[in-house]
């Protein structure tokens, strides 16, 4: 599972998902990549999940960028646990998504080999998302500007 090293501090404030993603919202490496069209939290688990399910598909050929990192700490308070005592301990760490930021990139297999990898990475995970193009993502910045 993907979590950080070492972190500033242990615990972390909830924060808010508003807005579209300013950094990350464009395919660097390969040329087809999967962006989130809505906000969430992705755990890391549901990363791996994803990373899984597109290099078995691929059959280890090509290369496949993860382009999130899962480096905000959420907590939680045990079941049956009443009100107050303070702030829960560590469960599990998630990446903040924004709408438009690319999750993952792949290149280096066909293109219907790549849509068919990044729609089975997709159903892994809890956001709604879009196979684009690298042309298709930089036709579309273009056109809007």
């Amino acid at each position: 599972m993907l979590m950080p090293k070492r972190v500033k501090r242990r615990k972390q404030f909830r924060g808010s998902m508003r807005g579209k993603a300013l950094r990350g919202n464009t395919i660097t490496n390969g040329s087809f990549g999967l962006v989130a069209t809505e906000p969430a939290w992705i755990k890391s688990n549901q990363i791996e999940a994803a990373r899984i399910a597109m290099t078995r598909y691929i059959k280890r050929g090509g290369k496949v960028w993860i382009k999130i990192f899962p480096d905000k700490p959420v907590t939680a308070q045990p079941a049956e646990t009443r009100m107050g005592s303070g702030k829960g301990s560590l469960e599990y760490w998630v990446a903040v998504v924004k709408p438009g930021r690319v999750l993952f990139e792949i290149d280096g297999v066909a293109e219907n080999t790549a849509r068919e990898a990044l729609r089975l990475a997709m159903h892994k995970l809890p956001v709604k998302c879009k196979i684009v193009s690298k042309e298709d993502l930089e036709g579309g910045e273009n056109s809007e500007n």
